[in-house]
């Protein structure tokens, strides 16, 4: 369920779900779930093409039979998982974050952390925690919608598609991660990752990315770099 109110600038979405009919699949983590997101918009304005999007993240979790597992590919889906807790005994998992975005005019600066608390007296109740920090610069006069209801940022739309003889548009951007997944009695690594990378919209619904990461991984007591080049071209229709 989702809503937004225009005059107290404030949306929400809560929901519930289970996993009645995707029961012992490989993919299936929670047998139940429930979330909230709250989002306060202090400053929403087309007009001056300004936006600042506050938001907190909830929920509450229990695990598909009793076990939780908490692992992480480095942001590249070929290369095998950096950081992993391993399976252990948990009843519940309570999660919270925040998110935050300023778009003026070209620019967008953004970041979201979140903090996992599980409940493990196996582990000793650990608490695992992750998120990023970004910055965005866009060319060619391209503008990047807000949606009000889903409270997030749209597709960025170029002033003149390449399909209509335009550059399309490009974008700079340069964003850092973190995850940490050690505590208590677990020890599933700690990873960062810093990612500069370019992307070529050729119209709003072609995209092309470009991007180098440099990552530091800590784990079994020992510390390595890993460099990363990826590309990708993305179609939506």
């Amino acid at each position: 369920m989702a809503r937004y109110s225009p005059k107290h600038k404030f949306l929400w979405n809560v929901g519930y779900f289970n996993d009645l009919l995707s029961h012992n699949q490989s993919f299936s983590t929670y047998s139940s779930q429930v979330i909230g997101r709250f989002v306060l918009l202090p400053i929403i304005s087309e007009k001056e093409n300004k936006v600042l999007h506050v938001g907190v993240n909830l929920r509450w979790g229990k695990p598909e039979n009793n076990k939780i597992q908490f692992r992480s590919r480095p942001e590249s889906y070929p290369a095998p998982y950096f950081i992993d807790t391993g399976s252990f005994l948990s009843d519940s998992t309570r999660m919270a974050g925040y998110e935050a975005y300023y778009r003026t005019s070209r620019w967008l600066f953004g970041s979201e952390y979140w903090w996992v608390f599980v409940s493990s007296n196996a582990q000793r109740d650990p608490v695992f925690h992750g998120g990023d920090v970004a910055v965005s610069y866009l060319f060619n006069d391209a503008t990047r919608p807000y949606n009000t209801v889903g409270g997030y940022f749209r597709d960025v739309e170029p002033k003149r598609t390449v399909f209509q003889g335009g550059p399309g548009a490009w974008e700079l951007v340069i964003r850092y991660s973190k995850s940490n997944f050690n505590d208590k009695n677990v020890s599933g690594g700690n990873f960062g990752r810093i990612t500069p990378q370019v992307n070529w919209y050729l119209s709003p619904n072609v995209r092309l990315e470009l991007n180098y990461g440099y990552g530091h991984l800590d784990r079994f007591n020992l510390s390595g770099n890993t460099q990363f080049f990826q590309s990708r071209i993305q179609l939506q229709f």
